[in-house]
This record gives C-alpha cells, sequence and structure tokens, in this order.
C-alpha cells in the first residue's frame, strides 16, 4: 500500500485540523498514512518549550508577534529559522524511507526540516505544501516542494513572490461536520441542546483554540451594538472562561467538540485570528466579520479576506453595528454568501504528484 507523511505541529488547532482532513482523504483513496507532529522530532524538550513560548507571547504579550513576525521576514532570520527546523530532520529521515510516496507538510517549519532531507538526498518522495493561513508569509514556502496548495488567489500570488514552484488553490480543509443549516427547525434543535435562546440573534465569538486576544472587548462591543447577543467560545483558555462568566456574559463555554453544531445554531462569527474557525464557519455558509485581530499572522489574514471579498475586517469599534447588520442580512438571504470550492481537485493533483 502506498504510503503518505503527513508532519503539522500542535501550534494552534489549524495545521492539526488541516492534517487530520488531509490524512482521511488520502486514507479515502486507498493510501496509508503517517501523521507526525513536528515539536515531537526536535531533540529533548524543545518542541514543548517552543510550543510554550509561542502560547506565552501570544497571551501576554501579543503585540510582539508582529515585531518576530516581520523579523522573520528577513533574510538573516528566515535562513536562521531554517537552520532550526534542520534540528528536526534526524528523527524525521527515521520516518521518510523508501516506501512514502508523498510527504505533505501543513507547518512552515516542517516543510523546512523536509526540504532540508530533500535537497541532502534523504527524501526520495515529493513534497507537497499544504497552506493553512490565507495571508503567506516568506517561510511558508519552499522552493523545494514539488506542489504547494494555497486557500485562495492572493495567497498563492504571494506563495510564488516568496518562490514557491507549482502552485494550485483550493478551499481549505475542514470537518466534513460542517456543513449549512437545513432549517429554522433544526436550528431551534440546536439552541435548545446548548442552552441558547431562541428569539434573538446571536453572534458566536471565537478566537482560536487557545482563547488568546482581547475577547472580553469583542464580546463587550457585540453585545453593546444591540444587534446580537454574543455566544462565546474560549477553547481552552479556563482562565478566560472564568473572566467572561464572572463578567455576567450569560453564553460562556469553553472547549467544544460540537462546533458544527453549535456553529449552525448561531447567526454570525465574530473571528480575531482568520484561521480553521474562519474556514469552518464559511463552510457552514455563515457570514464572518473579522474584528480587534490579532497581531501578526491575525493582521495579515484579516488583510487578505477583507482584500479577497470573503470576510470583512472591522478596524473600529463604531463600524461593528452597521458591519453586523449587513452580516445578519446576509444570514437572512437578502444578500448573496460567498461560496468556497472544493479541495478533491488539489488532493488528486497532489496524488499524480506522488505518482
Amino acid at each position: 500500500m502506498s504510503r503518505v507523511v503527513i508532519v503539522s505541529a500542535r501550534v494552534g488547532a489549524g495545521h492539526d485540523g488541516a492534517a487530520r482532513e488531509l490524512a482521511r482523504g488520502f486514507r479515502e483513496r486507498g493510501m496509508e498514512v503517517d501523521r507526525l507532529d513536528f515539536l515531537d522530532l526536535l531533540p529533548g524538550r524543545l518542541g514543548r518549550l517552543l510550543c510554550g513560548f509561542y502560547h506565552r507571547q501570544l497571551t501576554v504579550a501579543p503585540r510582539s508577534w508582529d515585531w518576530l513576525l516581520g523579523l522573520l521576514g528577513t533574510r538573516v532570520m528566515a535562513g536562521l529559522a531554517r537552520r532550526f527546523a534542520r534540528l528536526a530532520a534526524s528523527r524525521l529521515s527515521e520516518v521518510v524511507d523508501h516506501d512514502v510516496v508523498l510527504t505533505v507538510s501543513t507547518y512552515p517549519l516542517a516543510t523546512h526540516a523536509l526540504g532540508h532531507l530533500k535537497a541532502r538526498g534523504g527524501l526520495a518522495a515529493p513534497l507537497a505544501v499544504y497552506l493553512t493561513d490565507p495571508s503567506v508569509h516568506r517561510l511558508c514556502v519552499s522552493r523545494l516542494a514539488e506542489i504547494t496548495v494555497a486557500p485562495n488567489e492572493i495567497a498563492a500570488a504571494q506563495a510564488r513572490r516568496w518562490g514557491a514552484g507549482h502552485t494550485v488553490v483550493s478551499s481549505p480543509l475542514v470537518a466534513r461536520g460542517f456543513r449549512p443549516l437545513r432549517s429554522p427547525v433544526e436550528r431551534d434543535r440546536l439552541r435548545a441542546m446548548f442552552g441558547l435562546p431562541l428569539g434573538h440573534r446571536l453572534a458566536l465569538v471565537v478566537s482560536g483554540s487557545w482563547g488568546v486576544g482581547n475577547v472580553e472587548s469583542i464580546a463587550a462591543d457585540v453585545a453593546a451594538s444591540g444587534h446580537a447577543l454574543p455566544v462565546i467560545v474560549c477553547g481552552r483558555n479556563e482562565r478566560l472562561r472564568g473572566r467572561l462568566t464572572a463578567a455576567g456574559f450569560q453564553f460562556v463555554f469553553g472547549w467544544v467538540e460540537s462546533m458544527p453544531e453549535l456553529m449552525r445554531a448561531c447567526d454570525v462569527v465574530v473571528q480575531n485570528a482568520g484561521g480553521l474557525s474562519t474556514s469552518e464557519a464559511l463552510a457552514t455558509v455563515l457570514p464572518v466579520l473579522t474584528y480587534r485581530c490579532l497581531p501578526g499572522h491575525g493582521r495579515a489574514n484579516a488583510a487578505v479576506l477583507d482584500e479577497a471579498g470573503t470576510v470583512p475586517w472591522v478596524r473600529r469599534r463604531e463600524d461593528l453595528a452597521p458591519a453586523l447588520v449587513r452580516a445578519l442580512a446576509v444570514r437572512d438571504g437578502t444578500m448573496p454568501a460567498a461560496g468556497e470550492p472544493a479541495m478533491d481537485e488539489a488532493m488528486d493533483e497532489s496524488v499524480e504528484v506522488a505518482s
């Protein structure tokens, strides 16, 4: 049986979410799949330290992420980051042996670890790079990849400018449970399941699996708009959940296993990162707004999604209320919602590259 190796990283949920859906798709095509975490391939406790630093940075000093991403965009620092990625190459080489027909990276440092093996002759299989964000940083791209999959035309153009070779555009991968609402009856049933009110417009406030950013202000501004009640998902951030509950917000959730159902119970999504939750909302055909976005990749993603006409970027507090009105009009069907193409074509092309 043909074997595919997918390398991701548990840095948020977006990289792992894409890897999980890629694995499902390849298995459905009759291929054996191994999923690896780049952080586990690093020596000693280095992977745990790297993940902890990133999490701490976004929680304590999020504005520094702007500075760090800018620094990593320079030729010298990007080169140092690629050298760091090589620390995972030794363990990675033990997995990508002769029976592997395709390697896939959903995480930038994993891309460069695989690229290093390829450059040294330690990887015979083709390398596919799956870009998980709407915007593309210099480190997301490798000239050694046989195929790069981008989530939109703007990201594809950015990837090519950074040196990507064959690049295709396909919709972001999300779990199959994320689908449009079938009827108002289904919505009411789901609201009852989550203890949500039936007679109100609901804005789902999401901030990634780590629950980072100025979530309290987002929820307060949504509530103050008078157009929707905030339903807040805090991910694994129990401290945030406690603060919001203590502040009097009524509909506050931690980690939600049934996110497809919760999305279908709501009317609009307000997010701050432009990552996996945004893709899931678009697959659910929910209108999405970016508001009080995270520095660094959050702003970069917001700019691309806004330019593409997919997700409006609300930059000022006074603009939130009218933006919610327009988004709820989309939900009511009085304005067209953006659609997304299927992923199958890009995955099939990746299989062709492997063969």
